[in-house]
């Protein structure tokens, strides 16, 4: 049922005093994007006469339209809290659609609901949770952004050795105010480094909180004077920034992941969902971990996923299965990073999950059982953004999810991203080769 009516966003907006609406939505790398007006256009706003020139966003391009038209979510207007009490400012997810009226095909919001609203049609309600990792960095004395920090802190630290407690105070309270639930943070493994815990929502609901959840952690972050990145693998020799996506699948309210009879608490269908991720997991590389640096995380001795694989108690596993606690059984999906488009991995991974039950996928064994020599010769991740382009190529069921557009213009921008790395010349390797060869 809709949370707001039209009616109810013009009452809001006289009673709060609203001055100012930004119109956000979601490009296809998962790159948040915003137009601004006054409140004296709402009427154009809720009427979806907003349009933009799709040339100018990255992957919006080829749609045989100059222009393209913003719907907004009324269920997402929402205040921040950060900006003036007098002439407030609020804003609208929007949906992109095509002047004929019709869903513009490179829309990710578009992508998951319809995978969504396939599930909901056999009576399934998926929903998911997230761990979202980030560094708070400092800045740098010319004020641009910097990848060190001066605290020590680690695992569950207090103050004054996190020294990023009143910065995540913030952003939980900021949140909070934006209807969104965080369920713990703490500051995580290596300095500077924080996680922030958002609870069980429906697809399209977490998708949304993500997206602003990495807006208001970044906003708050400058706010207090630091610089705060997702970027998955910020400085060498440190454990990565990680988006660990926590999946359950209800029937008739009743967590279909669970039975008690099970060694881990896990049904037969629980197994099958997790084996069509995994089947798929390669693939799907190029949206859960989309950019160069993304690979840079996935590599051994850093707690990072790097074997196709599942457990119950390998903290470093690509999927780890548990039961553990009230909310039943759970697959914990360990390989995306905050670069990904959260729409996009929801999407895949609700989409991949229903075909393994309805094709009764087996899963591969536990890896807890496997010998150190099958381990060896399992299948892994991507190892580079190259090799997931091509694994992404190759999977023709990715495609049939995402259409005709997303897959193209992902593997064009892609192409050309590894392209310009691989004519990069490093420090790396001016130190090793230089003076030597």
């Amino acid at each position: 049922m809709a949370k707001y009516t039209r009616q109810d966003i013009l009452d809001i907006i006289e009673q709060e005093d609203i001055g100012f609406i930004r119109l956000q939505f979601t490009d296809i790398s998962g790159r948040l994007k915003n137009m601004a007006t006054t409140v004296k256009q709402i009427d154009k706003i809720l009427d979806g006469h907003y349009k933009f020139d799709c040339k100018a966003i990255d992957g919006f391009s080829g749609t045989g339209y100059e222009e393209l038209f913003l719907v907004p979510d009324l269920d997402t207007f929402v205040i921040f809290p950060w900006r003036p009490q007098n002439g407030k400012v609020a804003r609208f997810l929007c949906d992109v659609i095509k002047p004929d009226g019709t869903p513009f095909a490179g829309d990710s919001r578009y992508i998951l609901k319809k995978v969504a609203r396939e599930a909901e049609s056999m009576g399934f309600s998926f929903n998911t949770a997230i761990k979202n990792e980030f560094f708070l960095f400092d800045i740098g004395d010319n004020g641009e952004p910097a990848n060190y920090s001066s605290e020590k802190g680690g695992y569950f630290d207090v103050g004054p050795a996190d020294c990023g407690e009143n910065a995540r105070r913030d952003m939980v309270l900021y949140l909070s105010d934006m209807d969104i639930d965080v369920e713990t943070s703490y500051h995580s493994d290596e300095a500077a480094q924080h996680m922030l815990d958002l609870g069980y929502a429906p697809p399209l609901g977490m998708a949304d909180s993500i997206m602003t959840t990495r807006l208001v952690v970044r906003t708050v972050a400058k706010r207090h004077g630091l610089h705060a990145t997702f970027m998955p693998k910020p400085r060498e020799n440190v454990k990565g920034s990680g988006a660990h996506y926590i999946f359950s699948l209800e029937k008739d309210g009743r967590n279909i992941f669970t039975d008690q009879s099970d060694s881990i608490g896990i049904s037969q269908d629980g197994y099958y969902f997790m084996a069509g991720i995994l089947k798929h997991i390669a693939g799907m590389s190029l949206i859960t971990n989309p950019i160069v640096n993304s690979y840079k995380r996935l590599v051994p001795g850093y707690l990072a996923p790097v074997t196709i694989g599942w457990s119950s108690t390998d903290a470093s596993s690509l999927i780890r299965l548990t039961s553990i606690g009230q909310d039943g059984g759970r697959i914990i999906l360990r390989s995306p990073d905050g670069a990904a488009n959260p729409y996009l991995v929801i999407a895949l991974c609700l989409a991949a999950g229903m075909d393994g039950i309805k094709n009764k996928t087996k899963p591969p064994v536990c890896m807890e059982k496997m010998t150190e020599e099958e381990i060896h010769n399992a299948e892994v991740l991507p190892r580079t953004l190259h090799e997931a382009v091509n694994h992404f190529k190759k999977d023709s069921f990715i495609h049939e999810i995402l259409g005709r557009h997303i897959p193209g213009q992902m593997v064009k921008a892609k192409e050309q991203e590894w392209s310009e790395y691989c004519r990069q010349v490093t420090l790396w390797e001016t130190e090793h080769y230089l003076s030597s060869i």
